[in-house]
Protein backbone atom coordinates (compact mmCIF):
# COMPACT_ATOMS: atom_id res chain seq x y z
CA UNK A 1 0.00 0.00 0.00
CA UNK A 2 1.57 3.56 -0.80
CA UNK A 3 2.62 5.89 1.35
CA UNK A 4 3.93 8.48 -1.26
CA UNK A 5 4.61 12.14 -0.28
CA UNK A 6 1.13 14.25 -0.60
CA UNK A 7 1.59 17.40 -3.07
CA UNK A 8 -1.37 19.06 -5.07
CA UNK A 9 -1.44 19.14 -8.81
CA UNK A 10 -3.51 21.88 -7.94
CA UNK A 11 -3.86 23.53 -4.86
CA UNK A 12 -7.15 22.66 -3.35
CA UNK A 13 -8.23 24.91 -1.21
CA UNK A 14 -9.00 23.58 2.38
CA UNK A 15 -10.34 25.26 6.00
CA UNK A 16 -8.47 26.71 8.02
CA UNK A 17 -9.42 29.09 11.14
CA UNK A 18 -12.90 28.91 9.35
CA UNK A 19 -11.26 30.14 6.53
CA UNK A 20 -9.77 28.71 3.20
CA UNK A 21 -6.34 27.38 2.76
CA UNK A 22 -4.50 26.21 -0.02
CA UNK A 23 -2.87 22.64 -0.05
CA UNK A 24 0.68 23.03 -1.31
CA UNK A 25 2.75 21.62 1.20
CA UNK A 26 3.77 18.19 1.81
CA UNK A 27 1.08 17.05 3.72
CA UNK A 28 -1.76 18.52 1.95
CA UNK A 29 -4.68 19.55 3.74
CA UNK A 30 -7.31 18.69 1.48
CA UNK A 31 -8.68 20.64 1.60
CA UNK A 32 -41.73 -3.18 -3.54
CA UNK A 33 -43.22 -4.94 -0.47
CA UNK A 34 -44.75 -2.88 1.96
CA UNK A 35 -42.65 -2.82 4.84
CA UNK A 36 -42.07 0.68 6.85
CA UNK A 37 -38.84 1.48 8.50
CA UNK A 38 -38.53 4.61 10.64
CA UNK A 39 -34.90 5.63 12.07
CA UNK A 40 -34.87 7.50 15.24
CA UNK A 41 -31.64 9.14 15.77
CA UNK A 42 -30.40 12.01 18.28
CA UNK A 43 -29.00 14.67 17.21
CA UNK A 44 -25.95 12.61 16.52
CA UNK A 45 -27.23 9.75 14.05
CA UNK A 46 -26.28 6.10 13.73
CA UNK A 47 -26.52 3.60 11.11
CA UNK A 48 -29.08 1.18 10.35
CA UNK A 49 -28.26 -2.69 8.90
CA UNK A 50 -30.46 -5.23 7.12
CA UNK A 51 -29.97 -8.38 6.03
CA UNK A 52 -29.39 -10.24 2.75
CA UNK A 53 -31.70 -13.20 3.52
CA UNK A 54 -34.72 -12.23 1.43
CA UNK A 55 -37.54 -10.59 1.48
CA UNK A 56 -38.94 -11.38 4.22
CA UNK A 57 -36.07 -11.40 6.73
CA UNK A 58 -35.10 -8.85 9.87
CA UNK A 59 -33.54 -6.12 8.75
CA UNK A 60 -29.57 -5.94 10.27
CA UNK A 61 -25.96 -6.30 9.90
CA UNK A 62 -25.69 -9.71 7.87
CA UNK A 63 -24.65 -12.76 9.74
CA UNK A 64 -27.00 -11.32 12.58
CA UNK A 65 -29.99 -13.62 12.57
CA UNK A 66 -32.77 -11.70 13.67
CA UNK A 67 -31.49 -8.64 13.47
CA UNK A 68 -29.16 -9.19 17.05
CA UNK A 69 -25.59 -7.81 16.24
CA UNK A 70 -23.16 -10.09 16.26
CA UNK A 71 -20.69 -9.98 19.41
CA UNK A 72 -17.74 -7.79 19.49
CA UNK A 73 -19.95 -5.44 16.83
CA UNK A 74 -20.48 -1.68 17.77
CA UNK A 75 -23.67 -1.72 17.93
CA UNK A 76 -26.27 1.37 19.26
CA UNK A 77 -25.15 3.29 21.78
CA UNK A 78 -28.50 3.63 23.54
CA UNK A 79 -29.85 1.35 26.60
CA UNK A 80 -33.91 -0.30 26.53
CA UNK A 81 -36.49 1.47 27.68
CA UNK A 82 -37.83 -0.09 30.79
CA UNK A 83 -41.23 -0.43 28.70
CA UNK A 84 -39.29 -2.27 26.27
CA UNK A 85 -40.13 -6.77 26.48
CA UNK A 86 -37.48 -8.79 27.65
CA UNK A 87 -35.13 -9.86 24.73
CA UNK A 88 -36.64 -12.37 22.17
CA UNK A 89 -35.69 -15.04 21.17
CA UNK A 90 -33.80 -14.62 17.01
CA UNK A 91 -36.73 -16.74 16.36
CA UNK A 92 -39.06 -13.88 17.74
CA UNK A 93 -37.99 -11.36 15.65
CA UNK A 94 -39.34 -12.05 12.40
CA UNK A 95 -40.73 -9.92 10.62
CA UNK A 96 -44.56 -9.21 10.36
CA UNK A 97 -45.82 -7.09 7.06
CA UNK A 98 -48.14 -3.56 8.15
CA UNK A 99 -51.83 -5.07 7.11
CA UNK A 100 -53.17 -3.44 3.73
CA UNK A 101 -55.20 -0.20 4.02
CA UNK A 102 -55.59 3.02 6.47
CA UNK A 103 -54.71 6.02 5.74
CA UNK A 104 -52.45 9.08 6.45
CA UNK A 105 -49.11 8.69 4.66
CA UNK A 106 -47.53 10.17 2.18
CA UNK A 107 -44.56 8.39 0.06
CA UNK A 108 -41.62 10.39 -1.19
CA UNK A 109 -38.93 9.45 -3.33
CA UNK A 110 -35.72 9.98 -2.39
CA UNK A 111 -33.95 13.10 -4.26
CA UNK A 112 -33.14 12.17 -7.60
CA UNK A 113 -35.13 8.75 -7.87
CA UNK A 114 -34.34 5.57 -7.37
CA UNK A 115 -32.21 5.16 -10.76
CA UNK A 116 -30.42 9.22 -11.23
CA UNK A 117 -27.21 7.54 -11.49
CA UNK A 118 -28.72 5.74 -14.51
CA UNK A 119 -29.12 8.94 -16.14
CA UNK A 120 -24.82 9.03 -16.73
CA UNK A 121 -22.22 6.36 -18.62
CA UNK A 122 -20.61 5.01 -17.02
CA UNK A 123 -22.42 5.55 -13.93
CA UNK A 124 -22.57 4.26 -10.35
CA UNK A 125 -25.35 1.30 -10.16
CA UNK A 126 -28.72 2.22 -9.37
CA UNK A 127 -29.27 -1.19 -7.53
CA UNK A 128 -31.61 -0.78 -4.54
CA UNK A 129 -28.93 -2.93 -2.69
CA UNK A 130 -26.04 -0.17 -3.34
CA UNK A 131 -25.58 2.71 -1.44
CA UNK A 132 -22.33 5.03 -1.92
CA UNK A 133 -20.21 5.07 0.83
CA UNK A 134 -16.73 7.18 -0.30
CA UNK A 135 -13.64 8.79 1.35
CA UNK A 136 -11.95 11.80 0.04
CA UNK A 137 -8.65 12.39 -1.97
CA UNK A 138 -6.67 8.93 -1.75
CA UNK A 139 -4.31 6.93 -3.16
CA UNK A 140 -4.78 3.65 -4.91
CA UNK A 141 -1.44 2.06 -6.14
CA UNK A 142 -1.82 -1.65 -5.70
CA UNK A 143 -5.03 -4.13 -4.55
CA UNK A 144 -3.61 -4.31 -1.14
CA UNK A 145 -5.11 -0.30 -0.88
CA UNK A 146 -8.62 -1.14 -2.54
CA UNK A 147 -8.72 -4.44 -0.06
CA UNK A 148 -8.11 -2.49 2.77
CA UNK A 149 -10.68 0.16 1.53
CA UNK A 150 -13.18 -2.46 0.49
CA UNK A 151 -13.09 -4.47 3.89
CA UNK A 152 -13.64 -1.05 5.50
CA UNK A 153 -17.08 -0.93 3.85
CA UNK A 154 -15.80 1.76 0.95
CA UNK A 155 -17.15 1.40 -2.40
CA UNK A 156 -16.36 4.73 -3.93
CA UNK A 157 -13.29 6.58 -3.98
CA UNK A 158 -14.02 11.09 -4.24
CA UNK A 159 -11.04 12.50 -6.24
CA UNK A 160 -7.76 10.44 -6.40
CA UNK A 161 -3.49 11.12 -6.52
CA UNK A 162 -1.98 11.97 -9.83
CA UNK A 163 -0.59 8.50 -9.32
CA UNK A 164 -3.12 6.18 -8.70
CA UNK A 165 -4.13 3.33 -10.91
CA UNK A 166 -7.87 3.07 -12.29
CA UNK A 167 -7.51 -0.09 -13.55
CA UNK A 168 -6.80 -1.66 -9.75
CA UNK A 169 -10.24 0.12 -9.03
CA UNK A 170 -11.92 -1.24 -12.02
CA UNK A 171 -10.44 -4.65 -10.99
CA UNK A 172 -11.70 -4.49 -7.09
CA UNK A 173 -15.46 -3.44 -8.19
CA UNK A 174 -15.11 0.17 -7.53
CA UNK A 175 -15.59 3.34 -8.51
CA UNK A 176 -13.98 7.04 -8.68
CA UNK A 177 -15.32 10.15 -9.15
CA UNK A 178 -11.61 12.69 -9.59
CA UNK A 179 -10.85 15.85 -11.55
CA UNK A 180 -8.47 13.95 -14.03
CA UNK A 181 -9.61 15.11 -17.35
CA UNK A 182 -7.48 12.53 -19.26
CA UNK A 183 -8.47 9.47 -17.33
CA UNK A 184 -11.59 6.97 -18.75
CA UNK A 185 -12.85 3.48 -18.24
CA UNK A 186 -16.08 2.16 -16.38
CA UNK A 187 -15.00 2.66 -13.26
CA UNK A 188 -14.57 6.30 -13.81
CA UNK A 189 -18.22 7.32 -12.65
CA UNK A 190 -17.67 11.04 -12.63
CA UNK A 191 -15.96 14.65 -13.02
CA UNK A 192 -14.83 16.67 -9.73
CA UNK A 193 -15.32 20.73 -10.78
CA UNK A 194 -13.70 21.96 -7.54
CA UNK A 195 -13.52 21.80 -3.67
CA UNK A 196 -15.35 24.97 -1.93
CA UNK A 197 -15.14 27.29 -4.49
CA UNK A 198 -17.79 29.08 -2.96
CA UNK A 199 -15.66 30.05 0.33
CA UNK A 200 -12.27 30.67 -1.68
CA UNK A 201 -14.12 32.07 -5.09
CA UNK A 202 -17.32 33.53 -2.94
CA UNK A 203 -20.66 33.94 -5.23
CA UNK A 204 -20.12 36.47 -7.95
CA UNK A 205 -19.02 36.12 -11.83
CA UNK A 206 -15.97 38.73 -11.81
CA UNK A 207 -13.06 37.20 -13.93
CA UNK A 208 -11.28 34.29 -12.48
CA UNK A 209 -7.14 34.79 -12.86
CA UNK A 210 -6.97 30.53 -12.57
CA UNK A 211 -5.12 30.72 -9.26
CA UNK A 212 -6.31 29.16 -6.45
CA UNK A 213 -5.82 30.08 -2.83
CA UNK A 214 -2.12 30.57 -2.20
CA UNK A 215 -1.34 31.22 -5.70
CA UNK A 216 -2.00 35.03 -5.60
CA UNK A 217 -4.88 37.08 -6.30
CA UNK A 218 -7.73 34.74 -7.47
CA UNK A 219 -10.25 37.19 -8.79
CA UNK A 220 -9.93 40.65 -10.92
CA UNK A 221 -10.44 42.79 -9.55
CA UNK A 222 -8.79 41.56 -6.64
CA UNK A 223 -12.17 42.56 -4.11
CA UNK A 224 -14.29 41.07 -6.48
CA UNK A 225 -15.80 37.69 -6.35
CA UNK A 226 -15.64 35.01 -9.10
CA UNK A 227 -16.59 31.77 -7.71
CA UNK A 228 -19.55 31.18 -10.44
CA UNK A 229 -17.17 31.97 -12.90
CA UNK A 230 -14.71 29.49 -11.51
CA UNK A 231 -17.43 26.43 -11.68
CA UNK A 232 -18.65 27.67 -14.94
CA UNK A 233 -15.03 27.34 -16.65
CA UNK A 234 -14.02 24.13 -14.71
CA UNK A 235 -17.13 22.69 -15.94
CA UNK A 236 -16.52 23.86 -19.44
CA UNK A 237 -13.20 22.09 -19.50
CA UNK A 238 -14.42 19.15 -19.00
CA UNK A 239 -14.37 16.28 -21.62
CA UNK A 240 -18.08 16.34 -23.34
CA UNK A 241 -19.07 12.89 -22.11
CA UNK A 242 -22.31 11.60 -20.56
CA UNK A 243 -20.51 11.21 -16.71
CA UNK A 244 -21.75 12.99 -14.05
CA UNK A 245 -20.22 16.34 -12.80
CA UNK A 246 -19.71 16.32 -8.78
CA UNK A 247 -18.48 19.57 -6.67
CA UNK A 248 -18.11 20.05 -3.11
CA UNK A 249 -18.74 22.96 -0.81
CA UNK A 250 -18.36 24.62 1.96
CA UNK A 251 -19.53 27.54 4.68
CA UNK A 252 -20.45 29.54 1.71
CA UNK A 253 -23.63 28.40 0.63
CA UNK A 254 -24.52 26.39 4.53
CA UNK A 255 -23.68 30.03 6.35
CA UNK A 256 -22.61 32.80 4.58
CA UNK A 257 -24.74 33.34 1.80
CA UNK A 258 -27.85 34.08 1.27
CA UNK A 259 -30.12 31.60 0.11
CA UNK A 260 -29.97 32.92 -4.18
CA UNK A 261 -26.19 33.38 -3.97
CA UNK A 262 -26.01 29.89 -2.62
CA UNK A 263 -28.75 28.37 -4.53
CA UNK A 264 -26.88 29.52 -8.19
CA UNK A 265 -23.99 27.46 -6.83
CA UNK A 266 -25.99 24.71 -5.73
CA UNK A 267 -28.46 24.74 -9.13
CA UNK A 268 -25.89 25.77 -12.16
CA UNK A 269 -23.00 23.54 -12.27
CA UNK A 270 -22.93 19.91 -11.04
CA UNK A 271 -25.37 17.07 -10.94
CA UNK A 272 -24.24 16.05 -7.57
CA UNK A 273 -22.67 18.36 -4.47
CA UNK A 274 -21.78 17.83 -0.77
CA UNK A 275 -20.71 20.33 1.69
CA UNK A 276 -18.42 19.76 4.31
CA UNK A 277 -19.10 21.21 7.54
CA UNK A 278 -16.91 19.57 10.57
CA UNK A 279 -19.34 19.92 13.69
CA UNK A 280 -17.08 17.68 15.87
CA UNK A 281 -13.73 19.01 15.28
CA UNK A 282 -14.33 22.83 14.20
CA UNK A 283 -14.18 25.26 17.20
CA UNK A 284 -15.03 28.27 14.75
CA UNK A 285 -18.26 26.79 13.47
CA UNK A 286 -19.63 27.74 16.98
CA UNK A 287 -19.78 31.57 15.96
CA UNK A 288 -22.31 32.82 15.17
CA UNK A 289 -21.28 33.95 11.78
CA UNK A 290 -20.78 30.08 10.84
CA UNK A 291 -22.68 27.55 12.48
CA UNK A 292 -24.40 29.40 14.98
CA UNK A 293 -26.39 31.34 11.61
CA UNK A 294 -28.49 28.13 11.85
CA UNK A 295 -29.82 28.63 15.13
CA UNK A 296 -30.73 32.43 14.98
CA UNK A 297 -27.22 34.15 14.43
CA UNK A 298 -25.88 33.14 18.32
CA UNK A 299 -22.72 31.26 19.53
CA UNK A 300 -23.50 28.02 20.61
CA UNK A 301 -22.17 26.08 23.11
CA UNK A 302 -19.84 23.60 23.40
CA UNK A 303 -22.62 20.95 23.58
CA UNK A 304 -24.88 22.73 20.94
CA UNK A 305 -22.16 23.16 18.58
CA UNK A 306 -20.37 19.55 18.51
CA UNK A 307 -23.11 17.37 18.31
CA UNK A 308 -23.75 14.41 16.17
CA UNK A 309 -28.00 16.47 14.72
CA UNK A 310 -25.86 19.11 13.11
CA UNK A 311 -24.23 17.28 10.05
CA UNK A 312 -28.42 16.70 9.81
CA UNK A 313 -28.44 20.47 9.87
CA UNK A 314 -25.96 20.94 7.10
CA UNK A 315 -28.06 18.17 4.92
CA UNK A 316 -31.00 19.69 5.70
CA UNK A 317 -29.60 23.21 4.43
CA UNK A 318 -28.45 22.65 1.50
CA UNK A 319 -31.46 20.35 0.32
CA UNK A 320 -33.32 23.20 1.01
CA UNK A 321 -31.79 25.27 -2.25
CA UNK A 322 -32.17 22.38 -4.60
CA UNK A 323 -34.47 23.30 -7.22
CA UNK A 324 -36.95 21.44 -8.14
CA UNK A 325 -37.24 20.05 -4.52
CA UNK A 326 -35.55 16.99 -4.64
CA UNK A 327 -34.59 16.73 -8.16
CA UNK A 328 -30.76 15.49 -7.41
CA UNK A 329 -28.93 13.84 -4.31
CA UNK A 330 -26.91 15.49 -1.39
CA UNK A 331 -23.79 13.58 -0.35
CA UNK A 332 -22.42 13.90 3.18
CA UNK A 333 -19.27 14.92 4.86
CA UNK A 334 -17.67 13.58 8.04
CA UNK A 335 -14.53 13.67 8.98
CA UNK A 336 -11.88 10.92 10.55
CA UNK A 337 -9.20 12.28 12.79
CA UNK A 338 -8.11 15.98 13.44
CA UNK A 339 -8.33 17.44 9.75
CA UNK A 340 -7.28 20.97 11.65
CA UNK A 341 -3.90 22.11 11.92
CA UNK A 342 -5.10 24.09 15.57
CA UNK A 343 -3.82 20.91 18.02
CA UNK A 344 -5.81 22.25 20.44
CA UNK A 345 -9.30 21.63 18.59
CA UNK A 346 -10.88 18.65 19.54
CA UNK A 347 -10.72 15.03 17.53
CA UNK A 348 -13.51 12.85 16.78
CA UNK A 349 -14.27 9.54 17.47
CA UNK A 350 -15.53 6.48 16.66
CA UNK A 351 -18.81 6.78 18.20
CA UNK A 352 -19.50 10.52 17.13
CA UNK A 353 -18.29 9.64 13.35
CA UNK A 354 -21.21 6.98 13.59
CA UNK A 355 -24.04 9.15 14.82
CA UNK A 356 -22.84 12.04 12.20
CA UNK A 357 -23.02 9.14 9.78
CA UNK A 358 -26.76 8.43 10.56
CA UNK A 359 -28.01 11.97 11.06
CA UNK A 360 -27.11 13.00 7.56
CA UNK A 361 -28.78 9.68 6.69
CA UNK A 362 -31.96 10.54 8.71
CA UNK A 363 -31.77 14.07 7.11
CA UNK A 364 -31.92 12.36 3.40
CA UNK A 365 -28.24 12.48 2.23
CA UNK A 366 -27.71 9.96 -0.35
CA UNK A 367 -24.31 9.00 -0.20
CA UNK A 368 -21.64 9.43 2.73
CA UNK A 369 -17.55 10.83 2.38
CA UNK A 370 -15.70 10.48 4.73
CA UNK A 371 -12.71 12.97 5.03
CA UNK A 372 -9.45 10.38 5.50
CA UNK A 373 -7.11 13.44 6.55
CA UNK A 374 -5.43 14.24 10.20
CA UNK A 375 -2.83 17.09 9.98
CA UNK A 376 -2.53 17.96 14.13
CA UNK A 377 -3.09 15.62 17.02
CA UNK A 378 -0.89 12.50 17.67
CA UNK A 379 -1.00 10.90 14.67
CA UNK A 380 -1.12 12.87 11.54
CA UNK A 381 -1.56 11.02 8.57
CA UNK A 382 -3.31 11.00 4.62
CA UNK A 383 -4.89 7.65 5.54
CA UNK A 384 -6.74 7.37 8.66
CA UNK A 385 -8.94 4.02 7.57
CA UNK A 386 -5.38 2.53 7.06
CA UNK A 387 -3.01 3.61 9.55
CA UNK A 388 -2.97 1.43 12.33
CA UNK A 389 -3.27 4.86 14.75
CA UNK A 390 -6.66 5.10 13.57
CA UNK A 391 -7.93 1.42 14.30
CA UNK A 392 -10.33 2.69 16.50
CA UNK A 393 -11.38 4.72 14.03
CA UNK A 394 -11.87 2.42 11.83
CA UNK A 395 -13.62 -0.31 13.07
CA UNK A 396 -16.41 2.42 14.37
CA UNK A 397 -16.35 3.05 10.67
CA UNK A 398 -16.57 -0.41 9.00
CA UNK A 399 -19.45 -0.84 11.60
CA UNK A 400 -21.55 1.60 10.48
CA UNK A 401 -20.76 0.92 7.09
CA UNK A 402 -22.05 -2.29 7.34
CA UNK A 403 -25.16 -1.28 8.83
CA UNK A 404 -25.26 1.44 6.04
CA UNK A 405 -25.15 -1.55 3.39
CA UNK A 406 -27.22 -3.79 5.18
CA UNK A 407 -29.67 -1.55 5.14
CA UNK A 408 -29.28 -0.11 1.53
CA UNK A 409 -32.50 -1.32 0.26
CA UNK A 410 -34.45 0.66 3.13
CA UNK A 411 -32.22 3.61 3.00
CA UNK A 412 -32.81 3.56 -0.89
CA UNK A 413 -36.85 3.49 -0.21
CA UNK A 414 -39.41 6.09 0.03
CA UNK A 415 -39.66 8.16 3.29
CA UNK A 416 -43.30 7.67 4.40
CA UNK A 417 -44.00 11.32 5.52
CA UNK A 418 -47.36 12.25 7.76
CA UNK A 419 -46.85 9.04 9.81
CA UNK A 420 -44.34 9.40 12.94
CA UNK A 421 -44.11 12.46 15.22
CA UNK A 422 -41.25 11.84 17.77
CA UNK A 423 -40.30 13.86 20.89
CA UNK A 424 -38.03 16.65 21.06
CA UNK A 425 -34.94 15.48 21.58
CA UNK A 426 -35.04 13.50 18.48
CA UNK A 427 -34.41 13.24 14.91
CA UNK A 428 -36.47 11.18 13.18
CA UNK A 429 -36.97 9.40 9.48
CA UNK A 430 -39.78 6.77 8.47
CA UNK A 431 -39.06 4.62 5.49
CA UNK A 432 -41.60 2.63 4.01
CA UNK A 433 -39.98 -0.71 2.27
CA UNK A 434 -41.13 -4.29 1.50
CA UNK A 435 -44.79 -4.48 3.63
CA UNK A 436 -42.90 -2.47 6.63
CA UNK A 437 -42.40 0.55 8.29
CA UNK A 438 -39.02 1.64 9.25
CA UNK A 439 -37.95 4.29 11.75
CA UNK A 440 -34.90 6.25 12.23
CA UNK A 441 -34.50 7.82 15.78
CA UNK A 442 -30.93 9.80 16.73
CA UNK A 443 -31.10 11.99 19.22
CA UNK A 444 -30.62 15.92 18.88
CA UNK A 445 -29.51 16.54 22.33
CA UNK A 446 -31.89 14.52 24.09
CA UNK A 447 -31.17 11.80 26.50
CA UNK A 448 -33.23 9.58 28.58
CA UNK A 449 -37.09 8.55 27.63
CA UNK A 450 -38.42 9.85 24.04
CA UNK A 451 -41.62 8.95 22.89
CA UNK A 452 -42.44 8.44 19.33
CA UNK A 453 -46.07 8.29 17.83
CA UNK A 454 -47.80 6.76 14.95
CA UNK A 455 -51.52 7.17 15.70
CA UNK A 456 -52.14 5.25 12.02
CA UNK A 457 -50.44 2.32 12.77
CA UNK A 458 -53.21 1.63 15.12
CA UNK A 459 -52.82 -0.76 18.57
CA UNK A 460 -52.07 -4.37 17.13
CA UNK A 461 -47.89 -3.54 16.25
CA UNK A 462 -44.51 -3.63 17.60
CA UNK A 463 -41.08 -2.03 16.85
CA UNK A 464 -38.05 -4.14 16.87
CA UNK A 465 -35.35 -2.48 17.65
CA UNK A 466 -32.63 -4.18 14.74
CA UNK A 467 -29.22 -5.27 15.93
CA UNK A 468 -30.57 -4.81 19.82
CA UNK A 469 -32.33 -8.16 20.37
CA UNK A 470 -35.69 -6.64 21.71
CA UNK A 471 -38.62 -5.24 20.97
CA UNK A 472 -41.18 -3.19 22.39
CA UNK A 473 -45.34 -2.79 22.21
CA UNK A 474 -47.01 -0.08 20.58
CA UNK A 475 -49.71 0.66 22.26
CA UNK A 476 -52.45 3.05 21.11
CA UNK A 477 -49.58 3.56 18.12
CA UNK A 478 -47.20 5.05 20.61
CA UNK A 479 -43.93 3.70 22.40
CA UNK A 480 -40.69 4.97 24.31
CA UNK A 481 -37.44 4.04 24.32
CA UNK A 482 -34.80 4.96 26.00
CA UNK A 483 -31.35 7.42 24.22
CA UNK A 484 -28.38 7.36 26.65
CA UNK A 485 -26.54 10.17 24.95
CA UNK A 486 -26.45 12.80 21.89
CA UNK A 487 -24.94 10.20 19.78
CA UNK A 488 -27.31 7.18 20.70
CA UNK A 489 -29.21 5.65 17.63
CA UNK A 490 -31.92 3.26 17.23
CA UNK A 491 -33.54 1.53 14.35
CA UNK A 492 -37.09 0.17 14.41
CA UNK A 493 -38.74 -1.93 12.31
CA UNK A 494 -42.53 -1.55 12.73
CA UNK A 495 -43.85 -4.79 12.60
CA UNK A 496 -47.64 -5.52 12.23
CA UNK A 497 -50.67 -2.74 12.62
CA UNK A 498 -51.82 -0.98 9.25
CA UNK A 499 -49.84 -0.09 6.45
CA UNK A 500 -51.73 3.61 6.91
CA UNK A 501 -52.45 3.81 2.96
CA UNK A 502 -48.88 2.88 1.80
CA UNK A 503 -50.67 -0.29 0.07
Amino acid sequence: MSNETWTYKKPRPRRRMGRMIGITTAIAAVVAGATVVVLAVNRSDGNADRSATGGDSSLGVPGSPGGVLPSGSAGPSASASPSASPSPSAASLSKTAAAKGGTGVKLRGVDGGTGYYGKFSPGLPTSASFFPVAVWFESVSDSGDTAKDKAAGLNTYVELTDSSRLDVVKAAGMYAITDQENWSGDALVGHLLSDEADMWGGPGSATWTGKYPGDGTICNPGNASCGYTVQSTLRGKLPADKRMRYANYGKGITFWQSDSQAAKFVNTYQDLLSADNYWFTDNNICTPTEGGSLFGDRTLSSAECHRASNYGKTIDRVRSLVSPKGSKPVWAFVELGHPFTEGDWPSITGAQATAAVWSSLIHGARGIIYFNHSFAGDCQTQHALRDSCYSAIRQSVTAVNARVKALAPVLNAPFADNVVKGSAGVDVSLKWYNGNFYLLAGSNGGTGKQTFKLPCIGKTANATVLDEGRSIPISGGTFSDTFANSNAVHIYRIDGGSSCGAY
